[in-house]
């Protein structure tokens, strides 16, 4: 009963550890990778970045989740 509750409050963290059993990559942990933008997309991008004052990749993230 008791190990029923800790899985249930800690079900995120058992997933991920999950996840890096299989990957061996944490699904939080993050990773730089190289793209290809237009210009006017990286302008539109740098803009947000200075309005909202988040970073580029934040930015993206937001948009994709």
């Amino acid at each position: 009963m008791r190990l029923d509750k800790i899985t249930r409050k800690y079900k995120e963290m058992f997933e991920a550890l999950e996840e890096y059993d299989k990957t061996r990559e944490l699904p939080f942990q993050r990773k730089r990778i190289d793209i290809t933008l237009s210009v006017r997309t990286i302008s539109k991008l740098k803009q947000e970045s200075e309005k909202t004052g988040k970073p580029i990749s934040r930015i993206i993230e937001d948009c994709i989740k």
